[in-house]
């Protein structure tokens, strides 16, 4: 890899993976810079939440190198640097992980507390009213998940990954199992959430009207490899057979009902 150029975020070289003898990842390339959305593309089962999961350390990589943040992150890597390189990173997972028994002001100011040690109720009242706001969902700080739409959980969880203010947002499937007018607003505040505080985003989803509406640069993943890369405009006049073989196979996705309360 040579020299970590201190502008990226992320950079992975030939990153594999293996399970009980089978590769799920082979030699996955690439790197993130701050103000990008690059979206990780690829079918279901394609390794692809794979590579979100060794970025946010759950899993490790049998080979290959991966630094965050300018630092390598190895097998020998102190506990107390890999815990003060997480707390640069947001992550919305799919099903946005709220805690149901905490209202929406308690589910964001949660990070606060539990990961920056802020103390000051106040404060953290004033940061989470921010961030609800730039998320549009003013005034919703009493409310539970329960009461609200499932675009509106979405932002909720956005938003609760956004509060303390990470160089590096992680996305896993932001749209699954919204309609589309939904899937579209959350795509529209993810792309200007990104601009606004200049964050690196990496988005993991098989929605290419996602990928079309928001990414800087496409990774197609399949079979664990990076079969196709490439900008949105590179995409749209690709002859490839990789990027025809995904388009053709696409199902349509968010099928139901637009739902304006979302």
């Amino acid at each position: 890899m040579g020299e970590m150029d201190q502008g990226r975020i992320v950079s992975l070289s030939q990153v594999g993976m293996d399970f009980n003898g089978h590769t799920v990842l082979h030699e996955v390339s690439f790197d993130l810079y701050p103000g990008e959305i690059v979206a990780l593309m690829g079918p279901s089962g394609c390794g692809k939440t794979t590579v979100l999961r060794i970025l946010i350390g759950l899993l490790e990589a049998s080979r290959g190198e991966l630094e965050i943040f300018g630092s390598p992150v190895r097998e020998d890597t102190s506990r107390e640097l890999l815990v003060s390189l997480r707390r640069r990173m947001g992550v919305v997972f799919q099903n946005g992980a709220l805690f149901d028994s905490l209202t929406v002001g308690e589910n964001v100011m949660f990070p606060l507390r539990h990961c920056l040690g802020m103390r000051d109720r106040d404060a953290m009242k004033i940061r989470a009213q921010e961030i609800l706001g730039a998320v549009e969902l003013p005034g919703v700080e009493e409310k539970y998940p329960s009461e609200l739409s499932g675009g509106m959980r979405k932002r909720v969880a956005i938003a609760r990954s956004l509060v303390y203010r990470p160089e590096l947002l992680l996305l896993d499937e932001p749209t699954t199992g919204l309609d589309p007018q939904t899937a579209r607003h959350v795509d529209r505040l993810v792309r200007d959430l990104g601009r606004r505080f200049g964050i690196g985003v990496l988005v993991v989803t098989h929605d290419l009207v996602t990928t079309l509406g928001i990414a800087h640069r496409i990774l197609l993943i399949d079979q664990g490899r990076i079969s196709w890369r490439g900008s949105v405009e590179e995409w749209r006049r690709s002859t490839s057979p990789e990027v025809r073989r995904f388009a053709r196979g696409m199902e349509p996705v968010n099928q139901r009902e637009e739902n304006p309360d979302a």
